[in-house]
């Protein structure tokens, strides 16, 4: 999508602070952090919001997803102390750049409990 942020992102036209990059998704770090460790990872195909991603995505794609932000988090330093994942999605799900990507959160005790 051409004025998609992270489209941008993905072909170049922004720079970013890249942890990590594969075949189908890349991970940098989030420009407004929300924890020491807060970093997003994106598909590279763009899909609006999870629930897009979800449907327009095929099984083994959103399989690497999971096994990517594993990547990431272990890249991060993250597994043996925890982290946490978030997928805003729409309006109320506060999400504010509208192509699917997960928040990777951690190097430090989070607070609340989200079970």
């Amino acid at each position: 999508m051409a004025d998609c942020l992270f489209c941008k992102i993905i072909a170049g036209k922004i720079p970013c602070k890249k942890v990590h990059e594969s075949e189908n998704f890349i991970s940098f770090h989030d420009i407004q952090p929300q924890a020491n460790v807060h970093v997003l990872v994106i598909p590279k195909k763009h899909y609006e919001h999870l629930l897009d991603a979800s449907k327009g995505m095929e099984v083994n794609i959103l399989g690497q997803y999971l096994q990517e932000i594993a990547k990431v988090a272990e890249i991060l330093g993250l597994t043996k102390s925890g982290f946490r994942t978030v997928f805003n999605t729409n309006d109320h799900g506060c999400q504010t750049v509208y192509h699917v990507h997960a928040h990777v959160i951690g190097g430090e005790q989070l607070m609340g409990n989200m079970g």
